[in-house]
């Protein structure tokens, strides 16, 4: 079994490699997924992303976003959000999440875009931190009160870093199906469910032919976007 996650269906689009993550795999499930949310600090001028976005088309080439990156779930995701809303923001990538929270917090950025769990929840309800949005396709529940960015018009759009797993391709589907099932009880154990709360996880489960097909509709818009914006690895 091979554990994945976002990066299994970015790569092939960068760099050529010796394996197809849609032919040389079957998919067994998408175990879990890692909301992201569009953050600026709690002494920003900015209190929706509505409003950010309008100072972003007044101010075209000015405005940052800081996240890891190049060639990143986020920076894809930036790169979609652009495209979508017909704005000119400047990406400022970072080796990590965490140097990027600590731009936004000595205001060498305006804005970021993260995992949830790396702008905590005190820093949020304390006004260090304001949360404009999340990639989710719906809210989520760390954050109930903050919108999706598909409600600003920007309808279907979704954007989350996954955790998954395959098995090399013709692997008896039987031996799938039981994996699967054990996977998905293991993700329904009471003592893990807590865990993954704590680190910011949702449980999906999403298991066979419906995780194989988030892969190809994934593996599509991402391809796409690349394309579009360019994208380079470094």
């Amino acid at each position: 079994m091979l554990s994945n996650a976002n990066a299994f269906i970015i790569n092939p689009h960068l760099r050529k490699l010796l394996y197809d993550p849609l032919t040389s795999f079957d998919p067994v499930c998408q175990l879990v997924s890692s909301p992201q949310v569009i953050v600026v600090g709690g002494g920003s001028m900015y209190r929706s992303l509505a409003e950010m976005l309008d100072a972003a088309r007044a101010r075209p080439g000015e405005l940052t976003l800081a996240s890891v990156g190049p060639a990143s779930t986020q920076h894809i995701a930036f790169e979609m959000l652009k495209h979508l809303a017909g704005i000119d923001m400047i990406f400022v990538p970072f080796n990590g999440n965490g140097p990027a929270v600590n731009a936004l917090l000595g205001k060498h950025v305006d804005s970021v875009l993260v995992n949830y769990s790396e702008v905590a929840e005190e820093q949020l309800q304390d006004g260090k931190f304001r949360a404009l949005a999340t990639t989710s396709r719906t809210r989520i529940d760390f954050l109930p009160q903050v919108p999706a960015i598909a409600e600003f018009g920007f309808k279907d759009f979704e954007a989350e870093v996954w955790f998954g797993a395959v098995v090399p391709a013709k692997t008896p589907a039987a031996a799938v199906a039981e994996l699967a099932d054990r996977l998905t009880a293991a993700l329904d154990a009471p003592a893990v469910k807590p865990k993954l709360k704590s680190l910011g996880l949702y449980t999906v489960g999403k298991c066979g032919a419906a995780f194989a097909a988030d892969l190809r509709r994934r593996f599509d818009e991402y391809g796409q976007a690349i394309r579009e914006s360019n994208i380079r690895s470094e």
